[in-house]
């Protein structure tokens, strides 16, 4: 099988990371080679048209996506996996979606907290949170990245925020932060106490979670510290790279609380629906009680890294954990929507992982509560967001057609899987506004979203509509949300900077419907 290594440009000047970089695409090469693969390397930056270019004329059965970065910076690497999906190109590794969604920290924390899903209190200085909410974290606070892993840029000294003035102090110190480096960040509470590591590994039917790693912190001073910043995992001569091993044995007054690790790894991954292979850090405190800290939707797999010393762990070569992650990635199929010509012809049922999917029109009672909760759980929205979603739901079953409101629900055996929510523009003839679209996230990438939009602009056009507009942020979060609009038709009319907020601009898209046949 040919098989093409793609991995992100390195930077100008010579980096520890550049060098992991260079040390895991030979590694992975080399692998791929013992397996019998040709193998050929390339590496890629922001001129994804060359990269597209490249990809058309090498023409790979599979390409190992090993991109971490682009642009020098680690919010844009979804964008190569983006490209590869466009092309129908199968490759290894979580989608485009997840690398987005996982690598913003402030989204993930989001959907995990709305999920249910432990994860450390936090600070968002876009939207900071009250002195009387903060002093909940009795450890204080750390100043982290927004976007970069790897510890990159974390500030390695706890904040206190006990007092209204520390409070103030650690605001004013996120917005220094973030004034001078050009890149939001946010505070996280720290968790005293254990750091783990679950390696998860795709399989046919249900990922692997390989054996659970501990960092060791017993080389370290009581008055030291105890995380893994930057030095204990990028400069090699340094008192904590030396002193922070991983460890893989435990007592068996630890196996409950290994099984339970065990399950939030799985959880995670469903959640952000990963595959192929991806990493969920913890901090236990105290009490035993885990927190979810990181979700690597890409980790690391150099032979000396963390991923690796899994897999070994587990008893298993590095050719059989690339080996399943290839296979992996054939199943996959590079995470793309369905050709047309597969779609199913008829439109009032298709079939999901979890059952038959029917679409309704009619608006019943219960959906009022389906709604709140769908639009939750997607971590987009805010509270006021959320209520307003299930509020349109109320006002048309008190109203009926004359609140302007119409709706198509997907429901499977779990229930509410996504729905639409759109309607006629006042004061115009044939003008249609889509409100709300929104899709389960364990049902994403699964064609859902398109389904009911297709649903949405066929109702429009019975009704006489003629043109869709779609009001959305310009917000980076929201890349994903612009992207699968446009995928849909839908062009970009206008931009209308700062409208929501200071950075935060609205987004207005359109589509000409073509008249029912």
């Amino acid at each position: 099988m040919r098989v093409l290594i793609v991995h992100h440009a390195l930077s100008s000047q010579a980096s520890p990371d550049d060098r992991d970089v260079l040390r895991q695409a030979e590694f992975v090469r080399h692998v791929l080679q013992c397996l019998g693969h040709a193998v050929e390397t390339i590496a890629t930056d922001l001129n994804l048209q060359r990269f597209r270019e490249e990809l058309l004329r090498l023409s790979p059965d599979v390409v190992f996506h090993l991109v971490e970065s682009l642009g020098g910076t680690d919010r844009l690497q979804y964008l190569s996996a983006g490209v590869l999906e466009t092309l129908r190109v199968p490759y290894t590794g979580c989608s485009a979606q997840a690398l987005f969604e996982t690598n913003d920290k402030l989204l993930t924390k989001k959907r995990l907290r709305a999920a249910g899903l432990p994860t450390p209190d936090w600070i968002d200085p876009a939207r900071p949170t009250s002195w009387d909410a903060a002093i909940g974290s009795k450890s204080g606070y750390l100043i982290k990245s927004a976007w970069e892993h790897a510890s990159a840029g974390i500030l390695e000294a706890v904040r206190p925020a006990a007092t209204p003035e520390l409070h103030r102090e650690l605001l004013a110190a996120l917005d220094q932060v973030s004034t001078q480096t050009r890149r939001p960040w946010f505070a996280e509470e720290f968790i005293d106490g254990r750091e783990f590591n679950l390696s998860i590994l795709g399989g046919k039917d249900r990922p692997e979670v390989l054996p659970p790693a501990e960092i060791d912190f017993s080389a370290f001073p009581a008055e030291k510290l105890r995380i893994v910043g930057y030095k204990a995992k990028w400069e090699e001569d340094s008192f904590e790279y030396r002193t922070t091993p991983r460890r893989f044995e435990f007592s068996d007054a630890d196996g409950p609380l290994l099984r339970e690790l065990e399950r939030l790894a799985v959880a995670c991954w469903d959640l952000f629906q990963l595959r192929g292979y991806a990493r969920v850090d913890f901090r236990v405190d105290c009490t035993g009680r885990p927190f979810v800290l990181e979700i690597n939707a890409n980790p690391c797999l150099s032979p000396e890294a963390g991923f690796m010393a899994a897999v070994a762990a587990a008893g298993y070569r590095p050719e059989d954990a690339l080996a399943r992650i290839l296979a992996d990635a054939l199943c996959h199929s590079g995470g793309a929507e369905p050709r047309a010509s597969a779609a199913p012809k008829h439109r009032d049922a298709t079939t999901l992982s979890n059952g038959p999917t029917r679409l309704r029109r009619e608006v019943l009672p219960g959906d009022v509560d389906q709604v709140r909760r769908l639009v939750q759980s997607t971590g987009f929205f805010h509270p006021d967001e959320v209520a307003i979603a299930a509020e349109l739901v109320r006002e048309r079953l008190d109203r009926g057609e004359t609140s302007g409101y119409e709706f198509v629900f997907a429901e499977d055996s779990r229930g509410l899987s996504g729905y639409a929510c759109f309607g006629p523009i006042p004061c115009t003839r044939h003008s249609w506004d889509l409100y709300w679209i929104a899709v389960a996230p364990d049902r994403q990438g699964k064609g859902l979203g398109k389904r009911l939009m297709m649903e949405a602009e066929a109702a429009v056009r019975a009704a006489g509509g003629m043109r869709i507009y779609i009001d959305t942020s310009n917000r980076e979060q929201y890349a994903p949300t612009r992207v699968f609009y446009q995928c849909c038709g839908y062009r970009i009319a206008a931009i209308l900077e700062d409208f929501y907020a200071p950075g935060d601009g609205k987004v207005i898209l359109t589509k000409q419907l073509q008249p029912p046949a």
